[in-house]
């Protein structure tokens, strides 16, 4: 399968990292072609866009879309008018698309940052089904606003590129028909979000979903591609049951195995339960993203994040090149 590239791609340097805002939009209904505000419209941080159907407290805040892009669409006849792919900010200049993850937006004294790229589309927006296709969910991206203020027409665009420094970002993934269905509490999934917090992780998800392979491999592909976590860590669905579909869904949607990691936890859970060898968890990866299977349990997963934390943090730098190679001298 066809990976992410977590650097700035070379349509980045082409556009450059400066841009020219367009339009902002907004709309009253999700679902609805967003309709141009003209004096612009007001951020706030944990919010989003003051009268857009798309605020609230969560990732997607704020929608963004290359011009140029609409006016290739237009030029196959599309007759897209500003707003209509339901994007909040049309920019000039910027190809959004080839950013990682991360990148801080710079608008005036507003300031966001890339949360998601792409999306997945459950019900097609109204240009779709007046023509048939949507750019948005494969060349729109998504932010946050981390500090509020104005955007309006006209206004310059900045880009900021992710700092090699900046924390490692994980996913939570708890793979449990009980917990999903509401019929127990999960408690795996929070015990594994405070440990990664604590080691210094940006938790940016938790989920908890039903052991089928389709719905696995779908968060899987999404965190790893769309969201571009460093880390995913799952939860459940190791074992010898027929229902435990974890590791082979793992792996179908990854391209580079990394065994080491769920030999380590085989080895030292033996000291805990001689049952551990019994675990089918793998590690591998999926582009720059690395997954590893981890037992149901709270304790389980506890004891197998004290065996590889300190160790993860030196893997997952190498990916991101801000560290040596591992060779002992």
């Amino acid at each position: 399968m066809e990976q992410e590239n977590r650097e700035a791609s070379p349509d980045a340097v082409k556009y450059g990292n400066t841009g020219t805002v367009r339009a902002v939009c907004i709309s009253e209904r999700k679902g609805t072609e967003k309709h141009p505000a003209a004096e612009g419209a007001y951020f706030r941080p944990k919010h989003g866009i003051e009268g857009d159907a798309h605020a609230g407290n969560w990732h997607r805040q704020v929608s963004l879309l290359n011009y140029e892009k609409v006016e290739e669409f237009n030029a196959r006849g599309g007759d897209a008018k500003d707003g209509a792919f339901g994007e909040n900010i049309l920019v000039t200049g910027i190809d959004f698309r080839s950013l990682p993850v991360g990148s801080i937006l710079t608008c005036g004294a507003v300031k966001l940052r890339m949360t998601q790229i792409g999306k997945e589309c459950h019900t097609h927006c109204a240009i779709y089904h007046r023509v048939g296709d949507c750019i948005m969910p494969r060349e729109g991206v998504f932010a946050e606003v981390l500090t509020e203020g104005w955007i309006r027409p006209g206004d310059q665009m900045e880009v900021t590129l992710p700092s090699p420094d900046a924390p490692f970002t994980a996913a939570v993934i708890v793979m449990s028909d009980k917990a999903s269905a509401g019929a127990r509490t999960d408690l795996s999934g929070p015990e594994a979000a405070r440990i990664l917090s604590e080691a210094g992780f940006e938790v940016v998800e938790q989920l908890v979903i039903p052991d089928e392979p389709v719905q696995i491999q779908k968060q899987l592909i999404r965190l790893a591609d769309q969201r571009q976590v460093s880390l995913i860590i799952t939860s459940g669905g190791t074992g010898m049951s027929l229902r435990d579909h974890t590791p082979e869904a793992t792996l179908a949607v990854c391209d580079r195995n990394v065994p080491g990691i769920a030999e380590a936890i085989r080895m030292g859970s033996m000291q805990y339960t001689k049952r551990a060898m019994l675990s089918r968890g793998v590690s591998a990866m999926r582009g720059k993203t690395l997954i590893v299977n981890l037992p149901g349990s709270p304790k389980a997963v506890a004891e197998s994040l004290e065996m590889i934390l300190p160790v993860l943090s030196h893997g997952l730098a190498l990916v991101r090149g801000t560290d040596g190679e591992c060779a002992r001298t």
